[in-house]
């Protein structure tokens, strides 16, 4: 354009800037304007009239309490050098498991095959 205006690089409705293509924040009854954080675009708080904005909280139930006891599945695990905390047998079996996001290192179970303690290391 000529005229010295910008052109709209998208074609976009309220909720996205038509410079950048940044979500733009919520309307705010103090503020006048809605602006990008990103380009400061700036659009007025009254193109906003009669918008209803609906949202959703999902929040995932609860998987349950880990048992703190050695179950068959995990006594007949591979055996490792470690030394039972509570009984001193040596040779505990061992499993892993993803028990926190998946950046996150595994969880170490290991379990006594003697009295059936069971042991956590994170890692």
């Amino acid at each position: 354009m000529t005229d010295g205006r910008k052109t709209r690089c998208f074609e976009t409705d309220l909720q996205f800037c038509p410079d950048c293509g940044t979500v733009l924040p919520n309307p705010n009854k103090k503020d006048q304007n809605v602006a990008c954080a990103r380009c400061n675009f700036k659009i007025p708080i009254s193109a906003f009239d009669g918008i209803e904005i609906h949202s959703t909280l999902t929040v995932n139930k609860p998987l349950g309490k880990a048992s703190s006891t050695l179950t068959s599945e995990d006594a007949a695990g591979p055996t490792v050098d470690r030394t039972c905390s509570k009984c001193g047998h040596e040779g505990m079996t061992y499993s892993t498991r993803q028990t926190r996001s998946a950046d996150e290192g595994q969880t170490v179970f290991f379990g006594c095959p003697n009295c059936k303690n069971q042991e956590i290391e994170y890692s």
